[in-house]
């Protein structure tokens, strides 16, 4: 039977935010919840702090039905909530490398005072094993008399589609103790229910896993592909069909197989790091895991190898063109992307450079001092000697180079071009474990710089 939650989202980041506007639209009354008085006034107004399709479409339609509530007062919040949802940030201690817990566990001494009825408390922060049995013991020491339930329910979002990824997910996970916290958890998912999406039960502890197990398999997919990339380069073998020939075995599915300059964004470089730490801490080493963040972070320094190889051993003086900025397309993120270490690299070594993104500038101005911000890719690709693409945002996929009265050399880092296409514009292009096409015009005006 279909029951409408009353729903309190602490927490108006990335995954607070889409969560609590999504379970808006499912027909939840939803009450988000953030001290940034600043934040909250601009959500009020249906002014969206960060770049997702749709999302704003879902905020005004779920405010002007009186579905959806942004508020800074936490008590009255909580007395009217029957399910307490907690999204807060749990960012990487720059000293430990661990999941950095302030705000998970202030926010539990926060509570404790407030439970003065049944309330299921869900984390939806991605938080270590162990964490919700962390969240109870503090709000039990502080208040006995509380009576709540804890249940882990993980969020599986994709930055750039976490509106589609939120309202069709592959699956749901909810970890909890108790049947009545279950029954609840299952009134609010009921419309998943009936498109029979697959919905898992499992306890606290194993939910909590889940979500770092998965991100760190993506994460060592993208790793070992990457490096996969490199040997083809090596043999003049082709990227394209190792992928293709992986991809068609059912074991191994051809998700997450697309080389590039290395994973990035606000989970998986989080993610990885925080379970390692929290299996060095049992004593119980994740080595392939370690292996993976290592070769992640030596392939940001690869790639700036690569362009400066491309640009005859040397790039002081020279005029790249930078398009991408975001760690991947359809997000204004730029959190541990690639494309921030690739550009600050690259000024070290004395390039012009001139960038654009069409959604990240802003962001990244003040973390790039001296960048040349242009307009436009069409501006950047102009002047540039060597065009160096990074992010693989779809305006970047239809640009057309035999426009141009003079060609830059391209450097592909996302193999969004078809080989034979940038055959038949006669430009020298290079890719991501792919034969490069050479025009040996460009190749020797540049050497010769």
């Amino acid at each position: 039977m279909t029951k409408n939650v009353r729903i309190t989202m602490i927490g108006t980041g990335y995954v607070g935010l889409v969560s609590g506007v999504c379970f808006a639209a499912l027909g939840h009354l939803v009450t988000c919840i953030d001290k940034d008085k600043n934040k909250i006034s601009k959500l009020q107004n249906a002014e969206i702090p960060i770049y997702e399709a749709t999302l704003k479409e879902l905020v005004d339609e779920n405010l002007a039905n009186q579905r959806l509530f942004f508020n800074t007062e936490l008590k009255s919040a909580v007395e009217s909530a029957e399910v307490i949802f907690v999204a807060v940030g749990t960012p990487t201690c720059v000293v430990t490398g661990k999941a950095d817990l302030q705000y998970v566990e202030g926010l539990a001494r926060e509570l404790a005072p407030l439970l003065t009825a049944y309330k299921v408390i869900v984390l939806k922060s991605t938080v270590p094993i162990g964490t919700g049995q962390q969240f109870k013991k503090i709000i039990q020491t502080i208040n006995p008399q509380a009576k709540f339930d804890m249940v882990s329910n993980p969020e599986f979002l994709r930055e750039g589609s976490a509106v589609t990824d939120f309202m069709d997910p592959d699956r749901i996970v909810i970890g909890s103790e108790t049947d009545r916290s279950q029954n609840l958890m299952k009134a609010i998912y009921y419309p998943f229910l009936q498109k029979q999406i697959p919905i898992l039960y499992t306890d606290i502890e194993s939910s909590e896993l889940i979500k770092y197990a998965a991100n760190c398999f993506l994460a060592t997919k993208i790793a070992f592909i990457n490096e996969v990339a490199d040997l083809c380069e090596k043999t003049g073998a082709n990227i394209e069909n190792v992928i293709q020939g992986l991809g068609l075995d059912k074991r191994i599915g051809a998700g997450y197989l697309q080389p590039g300059p290395g994973f990035g964004g606000s989970c998986f470089p989080k993610d990885t790091l925080a379970l390692i730490q929290i299996a060095e801490e049992l004593a119980c080493p994740l080595s392939v895991v370690e292996a993976v963040v290592q070769s992640n972070e030596h392939r940001k320094k690869k790639m700036i190898q690569k362009i400066v190889n491309i640009c005859g051993g040397d790039v002081t003086g020279k005029r790249l063109g930078i398009l991408g900025v975001a760690f991947k397309a359809n997000t204004d993120d730029i959190r541990e992307s690639s494309a921030m270490v690739i550009i600050q690299g690259l000024q070290k070594l004395g390039a012009k450079l001139r960038v654009y993104d069409p959604a990240a500038m802003e962001k990244a101005a003040t973390e790039l001092p001296g960048v040349d911000w242009a307009h436009s890719a069409v501006e950047v690709m102009r002047d540039a000697e060597v065009l160096v693409i990074i992010t693989e945002w779809e305006e970047f996929k239809n640009l057309k180079f035999n426009n141009l009265d003079k060609k830059p050399i391209i450097i592909d880092l996302r193999n969004l071009y078809d080989l034979q296409e940038m055959k038949k514009m006669r430009v020298s292009y290079h890719s991501i474990g792919r034969p490069a096409v050479k025009s040996q015009a460009q190749v020797q005006v540049l050497m010769e710089d």
